[in-house]
């Protein structure tokens, strides 16, 4: 009984931890970064990139082309903090995480609704570096559709 009684107080006093998986730290790192959109919370989405984030668009142009567009993690951190919190809501499927490591690739279709209201769906493809302080997003890069959503 002693030993229960043990047990129970390292649980919570927090004494034992669970190893948590490289694949678990990864997906960690991109809900935060989705959840920090939701939220409109621009330092927590900052935290999760690297300081040499490379981030990147694919669009078709007016010609029916497609083109790569880039975007500054600051830039964009800039524009979700304008938003009201709830409005930017990416929901996303992890279909694939490799890792090696320090490399990480996730690959993570989506939905995309603002205000409550589907505009888009594609595909999110991120590597990711372990550093000192843990994961960081060193590149994405993502596909945008209306249509073949489902």
């Amino acid at each position: 009984m002693k030993q229960f009684w043990i047990l129970l107080t390292m649980l919570v006093m927090g004494g034992v931890t669970v190893a948590q998986s490289p694949e678990d730290s990864v997906k960690g790192v991109i809900n935060t970064l989705f959840s920090a959109m939701k939220n409109a919370d621009a330092a927590q989405l900052k935290s999760c990139f690297a300081d040499s984030v490379v981030m990147q668009t694919i669009i078709r142009n007016k010609e029916g082309n497609f083109q790569v567009r880039n975007e500054r993690a600051e830039a964009f951190a800039e524009s979700i903090k304008k938003l009201p919190a709830g409005a930017a809501d990416e929901q996303i499927v992890f279909e694939t995480i490799k890792v090696d490591g320090p490399l990480a690739l996730v690959w993570t279709p989506y939905k995309f609704y603002y205000n409550g209201q589907f505009s888009h769906c594609g595909v999110n493809s991120f590597q990711l570096v372990r550093f000192k302080e843990g994961w960081k997003i060193q590149y994405l890069v993502d596909t945008r559709r209306r249509t073949g959503c489902e």
